[in-house]
C-alpha cells in the first residue's frame, strides 16, 4: 500500500526491518527473528571482527592513495553491516557478483587484503582468482555485474533441469548467487533488464541494494520517489527493506531470501538502507554537495558501534576482546601496507598474454612491433647514461 505526499513523492508503507535499535538492545520483528536464533556470541565477535577489520583496511587505503601508493581508493565506511551480514550466511558454492565497492565481501570470502590492493596500485585487472573464492571481479561499469550474476544463475538452474531431465537429479539445494549494486546503479538500464529475466525465468539470485543515500553527489531522493524494494512486485518477486545498519537484521533477511532462493522459487531483492560515511572515491569531495550535519546524524547509526554496545550489554563481552581486536586490525594494516611497497609492477609486455585466452596472431604481430618500438631507445638510453654519469662525475 502506498500514499502519495503533497510534493508528489510517492511514501510507501512497506515496513523497514531492524533486529539492533542504535543502541544495540534487541527488537523483535516476526518475520526476521526466526532467522537468529541460532547465532551464538562467537558467531558475532566474529561478525564485529570482520566489520572492524573492513574498515581498518578502508582507512589504511585512504592514507595510501593520499601517499601516493595507490591509483585510486573505493572508501566502504559505514556499509560494513550491510556487506558483512550478507556475505556471512552464503555457503562457499555460491557465486557473489561485486561491484567496486565490496572490500568486506572480498576479505569474508577470503580475499586477502594485499591482493585487493594490488588491484587500486594499478598493478592487476583483477587482484584475485574468481574460481577459489566463488567472487567474481570488479565491475567498474555502473550495474553491468547484474546481468552476469543473473545469467549465471539461470545458468546453474539449467544445468541443474538437464541433469533432472537426464535421470541425475542433483541431491544438493540450488546454488544462489548474488548481485551487488548501489542505488544510484539501480537507475541503470542493465539492472531493470536483468530483474525480468530473473523473474521470467525464477533465476536463482538475490538482488543485493546497499542504499548509501548518494549516487556520488546525487541524493537518493532524486533518485527514487520509493524505497527501492518496492519495485521488486513490479517484477512479481519479492522485495525486503531492512536497516542496513543492523548486522543482525541484514543477516537475517539474507537467510530467509536464501532459503526462498534454494528451494526454487525465485529471485528476491533486499534494499539494505546505510550511509556511504565517506567519500565516493578518493578523487570525490562529499563537503561539496552534503552538510556535516546530515553526516553527524547518520555517524551515530555507526553499524560497528551498535554491534560493539550489543556485546558488551546483552553478553558481557570485556574490553579486553576489542582491544585484542584493534591490535589484530593494526597489525594485518602494518602487513599489508609492507606488501604494497614491496610490490613491483608488471613488465607492459606482459600484457599481450593476456588479451586472448588462445595464442591470436594480430597479437604476436602487435607484440614483436612493440618489442622492435622500444629496442629503436636502447641506444638512446646508453648515451643518455653515459652523459649522465660525465655530469655526475
Amino acid at each position: 500500500m502506498e500514499s502519495r505526499s503533497h510534493a508528489g513523492v510517492v511514501e510507501s508503507t512497506l515496513p523497514k526491518h531492524q533486529l539492533l535499535d542504535e543502541r544495540g538492545a534487541v527488537t523483535e520483528d516476526d518475520l526476521l527473528s526466526p532467522y537468529t536464533q541460532d547465532i551464538t556470541v562467537d558467531d558475532l565477535q566474529h561478525l564485529y571482527r570482520s566489520m572492524t577489520k573492513a574498515r581498518r583496511v578502508d582507512e589504511e587505503g585512504t592514507s595510501l592513495q593520499r601517499q601516493g601508493q595507490l591509483v585510486l581508493w573505493v572508501p566502504l565506511k559505514g556499509q560494513e553491516a550491510a556487506q558483512i551480514g550478507s556475505t556471512w550466511p552464503t555457503r562457499p558454492t555460491d557465486r557473489l557478483y561485486p561491484s567496486y565497492r565490496e572490500h568486506a565481501v572480498a576479505f569474508e570470502r577470503g580475499v586477502e587484503p594485499s591482493e585487493l590492493m594490488r588491484y587500486f596500485r594499478g598493478h592487476t585487472a583483477g587482484g584475485w582468482d574468481p574460481e577459489k573464492h566463488n567472487l567474481n571481479l570488479y565491475t567498474v561499469v555502473l550495474g553491468s555485474q547484474a546481468p552476469h550474476a543473473v545469467g549465471y544463475a539461470m545458468g546453474t538452474a539449467l544445468d541443474r533441469k538437464a541433469a533432472e531431465d537426464a535421470g541425475t537429479p542433483l541431491e544438493t539445494e540450488l546454488e544462489a548467487v548474488v548481485a551487488y549494486f548501489g542505488d544510484g546503479a539501480s537507475t541503470e538500464g542493465e539492472v531493470h533488464e536483468s530483474m525480468v529475466f530473473a523473474a521470467s525465468y525464477d533465476a536463482p539470485v538475490l538482488f543485493f541494494i546497499q542504499n548509501n543515500q548518494w549516487a556520488i553527489s546525487v541524493p537518493f531522493a532524486t533518485q527514487s520517489r520509493v524505497p527501492l524494494a518496492t519495485r521488486a512486485a513490479g517484477y512479481g518477486f519479492e522485495g525486503l527493506r531492512v536497516d542496513g545498519n543492523d548486522i543482525l537484521a541484514v543477516v537475517a533477511a539474507t537467510r530467509y531470501a536464501l532459503a526462498k532462493i534454494r528451494r526454487g522459487e525465485g529471485p528476491v531483492l533486499i534494499e539494505a538502507e546505510t550511509y556511504r560515511m565517506g567519500a565516493h572515491t578518493t578523487a570525490d569531495d562529499p563537503t561539496k554537495y552534503r552538510k556535516r550535519e546530515e553526516e553527524d546524524q547518520w555517524g551515530l547509526l555507526d553499524p560497528i558501534e551498535r554491534l560493539k554496545e550489543h556485546l558488551r550489554t546483552a553478553h558481557g563481552v570485556a574490553d579486553s576482546f576489542f582491544e585484542t581486536v584493534a591490535q589484530e586490525n593494526d597489525d594485518l594494516a602494518r602487513r599489508m601496507r609492507a606488501d604494497l611497497l614491496a610490490m613491483t609492477p608488471p613488465e607492459f609486455v606482459d600484457r599481450f598474454e593476456h588479451v586472448y585466452a588462445e595464442p591470436h596472431a594480430l597479437v604476436a604481430a602487435e607484440r614483436a612491433e612493440y618489442l622492435e618500438y622500444q629496442a629503436g631507445f636502447e641506444d638512446a638510453s646508453d648515451v643518455h647514461g653515459t652523459a649522465a654519469e660525465g655530469v655526475g662525475a
